[in-house]
């Protein structure tokens, strides 16, 4: 059986609900959905999507730091959107945090995210 290690930083908004903010298994990262909030307020960064994508994505790097990996380790994300006709706006962001070769991805627009995001993104990357 493979062992689960529990990944928890401070740099990143605390769990809102019965999860972690990543799990280490198998040589693997998997993270859970961040979202545009402030780590230290809990509250969402101020501004619209873009915004919220750049907080998520460092809230995303900060998970990944915790468990000593990095953006260049992810092989595989998913963007949820509120709109996909912010995917533009989003993916000019997203550019910005990986580097080729990109991971994988997989784009969709969510009906409700988490709080009323604007815009959520997990990962999985090797450790």
């Amino acid at each position: 059986m493979t062992e689960r290690k529990r990944i928890h930083t401070d740099g990143a908004p605390a769990a809102i609900g019965p999860y972690s903010q990543a799990i280490v298994s198998a040589g693997f990262l998997f993270t859970a959905g961040q979202i545009g909030l402030d780590p230290d307020t809990g509250e969402f960064v101020e501004g619209g999507v873009a915004e919220q994508a750049e907080r998520a994505l460092e809230n995303l790097s900060a998970v990944l730091e915790e468990a000593g990996t990095s953006t260049k380790d992810v092989v595989k994300t998913t963007l949820y959107l509120a709109d996909m006709g912010d995917f533009a706006t989003v993916n000019e962001i997203y550019a910005g945090y990986f580097s080729e070769p990109f991971p994988a991805r997989s784009a969709v627009q969510a009906a409700n995210l988490p709080k009323g995001a604007l815009v959520e993104i997990d990962a999985i990357a090797r450790v």
